[in-house]
């Protein structure tokens, strides 16, 4: 089916279901109507009526709640002719009554739909502006396959203070994620800054701890403009950058405060590698030597999951962690798409669909492609492999589970 046909489908399906749903209101009609002429005399019921156009402003718009308002002031004008009172001063006023009040019910309906329309151009304009700050990552990147999720806390938003970006250098990839401290507009001006200065500056710097002292130097000038006076020293961001070179089975990392990832081997075991972490950026340490490089085995196969903390610190309706590691220990064989799909979907029902920070999850892995003059699986000597920190079984169940 083409766009084209699915458009039109999508419009049909509200116009169906709306015209399924008018026949309760008249179905309300016809029974109040017949109620009202089979019991005595001294029961009325003519002025139930109004509940008709009421119920059919819920679901339609106001060309349709009114035509079932005038509907009803017809019906209550037969009902009178039937018993020879239609000009007697009780019916008149029950019509006018009728009347009145649906013409209230289609002014609401009228108002709600403008204010409708404002919003979704409102959402439009929003979604567009969140898209150009957070691009999506390509789903390849040289010999990576990529993926990558965004969950925001804040309702009907899609980025708050999370951050994350590649780029292609020569004959490298480089990718950045972070997390801005606060919520709200600050925290998502302070990503701007972030994301812009790194898409210009990872192609300008050679090493990553050049990098680093780069977007310090750039988060130190925002810093010195926009920070408050009660906030000195309260507002900074933590950042993970990485690079991944094309013929070497490696990653080399420098981390500013954020937490380490999880490395998927070809054993499907999980290891939080152990990391030199300098500061978080916006403290001002803008020399790279204040900024380590550790470097990692990442051949053929191999995973590698980044995130942010609003993952680790998401909590159940008792109050218990998200057991992030176990739980991710059970989807190792899976590609980057699929392995975040199962988180979101283990995460949501973990915390109830209530996360109280935003969650930002990248995945990356390398994949063997034969490229001319270059061999991914030749060996290495890495400047330094630090020891991992722990080794998840992945045949143990997880917590919780």
């Amino acid at each position: 089916m083409g766009a084209r046909n699915q458009r039109v489908v999508g419009l049909r399906q509200p116009w169906q279901s709306s015209h399924v749903l008018l026949l309760i209101p008249v179905a309300l009609i016809v029974v109040i109507t017949v109620s009202d002429i089979v019991t005595p005399a001294d029961i009325v019921l003519g002025p139930m009526l109004v509940i008709a156009p009421a119920l059919t402003a819920w679901f339609a718009g106001p060309w349709m709640t009114s035509g079932i308002g005038a509907l009803t002031v017809m019906v209550q004008g037969f009902v009178g002719w039937r018993d020879g009172r239609l000009l007697s001063r009780n019916v008149l006023v029950e019509m006018a009554a009728l009347a009145v009040l649906s013409t209230v019910v289609v002014s609401f309906c009228v108002a709600r739909d403008r204010h409708r329309r404002q919003l979704a151009r409102v959402r439009t304009v929003a979604e567009a502006a969140q898209h150009v700050l957070l691009w999506p990552l390509p789903t390849r990147l040289g010999p990576l396959q990529l993926a990558c999720l965004y969950l925001a806390a804040e309702e009907e938003a899609e980025i708050g203070g999370d951050l994350y970006a590649a780029a292609r250098t020569d004959g490298a990839a480089r990718v950045m994620i972070g997390d801005v401290r606060g919520k709200g507009l600050p925290a998502v001006g302070e990503a701007a800054l972030l994301l812009g200065a790194f898409r210009e500056a990872a192609h300008q710097h050679a090493s990553l701890p050049q990098l680093a002292a780069a977007l310090e130097r750039s988060i130190a000038r925002y810093l010195a403009d926009f920070e408050h006076d009660g906030e000195t020293g309260e507002r900074f961001v933590t950042a993970f950058l990485l690079e991944i070179p094309d013929d070497e089975p490696v990653i080399r990392i420098t981390s500013c405060g954020h937490p380490a990832p999880l490395l998927f081997g070809p054993d499907n075991g999980v290891t939080v590698p152990s990391l030199s972490p300098a500061p978080p950026l916006g403290v001002g340490l803008t020399d790279p030597d204040d900024h380590d490089l550790d470097v990692l085995p990442f051949g053929p196969g191999d995973t590698l999951l980044l995130y942010t903390d609003g993952v680790i610190e998401a909590r159940d309706r008792h109050g218990a962690f998200y057991p992030f590691a176990e739980r991710v220990a059970q989807w190792t064989d899976h590609n980057p798409e699929a392995l975040l799909h199962k988180i979101q979907r283990d995460l949501i029902d973990y915390t109830g669909g209530g996360l109280a920070d935003d969650v930002a999850l990248i995945a990356i892995r390398r994949t063997l492609i034969p490229r001319p003059g270059h061999d991914l699986g030749h060996a290495v000597h890495p400047r330094r492999v630090p020891p991992p920190l722990r080794v998840i079984d992945p045949s143990r169940p997880p917590a919780g589970s």
